[in-house]
């Protein structure tokens, strides 16, 4: 299917994202524009799911934004590249698991790219390495449009989340492309929006 893909090369702020987001959910809704792909980067911003609590939150003097995602708090800050989606499950299969299992194997072939084995926690939503989380995913389902995304560590500043207890997982480090490989990538949004486009086109 024809699924748009945006990627953004400069940071925008979180509320931005979100009117440009949902004003692109409801136009596939009435069927008035295309599916999409877009990534980009926020600014440093904290973001509570519709699940969080207040013991998620180490820092109180940090600022959260509360969205409609599932999920709990979680950090998006530079060098973190951000993958929204609007997906039209009205015309696949209307099958949540299958989506995420797609965003789920999108991001492993990714990270392969680099040389980093990542898998999937039963338990836990996500992508690891080891015991380490490498990327959050966070949805939202409604009249079979699913939106918001994932969020993949790239080389971003790890420190930052130690003023949360990020996704409610106190025992859980997180990590990065740069934290396990030392390396920078560059140039590569392209190539992962194709690959969540022919994963997601599996569904």
């Amino acid at each position: 299917m024809n699924i748009e893909i945006k990627i953004s090369k400069k940071r925008l702020s979180y509320k931005k994202a979100m009117l440009y987001l949902n004003k692109r959910v409801d136009e596939v809704k009435l069927g008035q524009n295309k599916e999409l792909i877009w990534i980009l980067e926020h600014p440093t911003t904290f973001t509570a799911g519709v699940s969080y609590s207040n013991k998620d939150i180490i820092d109180k003097k940090i600022k959260i934004i509360k969205t409609n995602r599932g999920g709990k708090i979680t950090l998006h800050n530079p060098n973190q590249k951000i993958v929204y989606f609007v997906i039209n499950l009205n015309k696949r299969k209307k099958d949540i698991r299958k989506l995420i299992n797609a965003i789920e194997n999108s991001i492993i072939e990714f990270l392969k790219i680099y040389k980093i084995n990542a898998k999937k926690d039963k338990r836990n939503i996500g992508i690891w390495v080891k015991k380490r989380k490498i990327a959050a995913i966070g949805l939202r389902v409604s009249r079979w449009i699913a939106f918001h995304g994932c969020s993949i560590n790239i080389s971003n500043n790890l420190r930052e989340y130690l003023k949360i207890i990020p996704c409610g997982l106190d025992n859980k480090k997180v990590t990065s492309i740069n934290n396990e490989k030392k390396l920078k990538p560059i140039k590569y949004e392209k190539k992962l929006a194709n690959i969540f486009v022919k994963n997601i086109n599996d569904i």
